[in-house]
């Protein structure tokens, strides 16, 4: 398998079609909602996907696409070469404000992770890896990521996890935000992977995250030493929703052992 060929493909694609996703500020987008009403998809979100599929069935009939707006393949396992895609990951910010979104892209052999994109649209920031040789923004390589102590650190958490909610123990959570040094939440899973890879967060934690937002970023993560996981310590599946959880080398445990706490009931958060 050229990898070096498909990473080549892979970019001029990304960036083609956050060209496209940068001209359609000015056109009229139709907004619908998927599973409630703040789960939003455009026309933009179907149209980039569609153009993605089009294009590597065409040219990679072979391989398999599992996209968010669901024009790719029925995916059961994951054998074979698999690209995972979310066209416009913070779609309510693609929305609302016009930047705080990307382009969200793994590529994966039989489970394995090789590629990894995350694309910046608004401010032409490409974070990527291919396992085993780094992780870049743009040309500049990024460094290892460093032990960084939780009062030192800036934690990645949507607020409704510290209110009370069916999932976690929301007392846990509080007691992890006043334990930081700050948090952040920009409404974008793929953009908070790629703020960890890069150092701009040390962490990041979300209830329920489907492949396509964290496949990317788990592999430009993971080559500057984060460590990914469901809030169970698991490793993630990649084949449906899970619970995740990314950070920094020591603070992955350290958040996992006494800021997290599952609750027993909630036999369905992975």
């Amino acid at each position: 398998m050229k990898w070096e060929l498909i990473d080549r493909y892979a970019k001029s694609l990304i960036k083609e079609a956050g060209q496209q996703i940068r001209h359609s500020f000015s056109s009229h987008i139709h907004i619908d909602s998927k599973s409630n009403a703040n789960d939003l998809v455009t026309n933009i979100d179907r149209e980039i996907e569609q153009f993605f599929i089009s294009r590597i069935k065409t040219d990679f009939p072979e391989h398999k696409i599992l996209g968010e707006e669901g024009f790719g393949d029925d995916i059961k396992t994951l054998s074979g070469i698999i690209w995972m895609l979310d066209p416009i990951d913070g779609t309510m910010n693609f929305v609302h404000q016009k930047r705080n979104f990307s382009i969200s892209l793994g590529i994966y052999q039989d489970g394995i992770g090789i590629l990894g994109y995350i694309y910046d649209v608004v401010h032409d920031e490409l974070y990527y890896a291919k396992k085993g040789e780094g992780a870049y923004l743009n040309d500049e390589r990024l460094p290892q990521l460093k032990t960084t102590p939780l009062n030192e650190s800036i934690i990645g958490v949507n607020a409704r996890w510290i209110a009370p909610n069916r999932y976690i123990d929301h007392e846990k959570t509080a007691a992890l935000v006043m334990a930081c040094r700050g948090t952040r939440s920009y409404g974008s899973a793929a953009m908070e992977l790629a703020y960890v890879a890069s150092g701009r967060l040390n962490a990041y934690i979300s209830m329920r995250l489907s492949p396509w937002d964290i496949a990317g970023g788990m592999v430009i993560a993971q080559e500057v030493g984060a460590i990914a996981s469901n809030l169970k310590g698991e490793p993630n599946a990649l084949l449906g929703q899970e619970s995740f959880m990314i950070a920094s080398p020591g603070l992955h445990q350290d958040i996992l052992k006494n800021y997290i706490r599952v609750k027993p009931e909630c036999v369905d958060l992975n």
